[in-house]
């Protein structure tokens, strides 16, 4: 069996970047995050200080191109748009959250079997 996950997902933000050159930078691709970007992001110091800042800090490291810069720094995102940074925490959710966790379970009346959904103590989908 072959099955390949798909990895990387372009975006176009509705405003778009703007450099310090004047340059708009709307197209993106953007990464499925992992285990080792929630670590990182937690021992940033920024985030420590300031946890909102967070959400950039993990933008930046699934973002690997935007327009044509491939380094995506924090400092670079704080320059976003409001509208375009709401619409990359909402594109980063749902192509993290794709898939939803379910297990199979019993109901212990009648005995069917049915998919329940997982939703874990604390877990959030508004923020990266």
């Amino acid at each position: 069996m072959n099955s390949q996950i798909h990895t990387q997902f372009k975006f176009s933000l509705p405003k778009g970047l703007l450099d310090n050159e004047g340059n708009i930078h709307r197209q993106g691709v953007m990464r499925l995050a992992t285990a080792k970007d929630e670590i990182i992001v937690q021992k940033d110091p920024l985030v420590r200080e300031n946890p909102a800042y967070g959400v950039l800090v993990m933008l930046s490291r699934t973002i690997t191109q935007l327009g044509e810069l491939s380094i995506i720094t924090p400092e670079l995102l704080e320059e976003l748009f409001t509208l375009d940074l709401a619409y990359l925490r909402e594109f980063y959710n749902q192509i993290n959250h794709q898939e939803s966790a379910s297990i199979l379970v019993q109901c212990p009346k009648c005995n069917s079997e049915f998919n329940m959904e997982l939703t874990l103590s604390g877990e959030s989908k508004a923020t990266p």
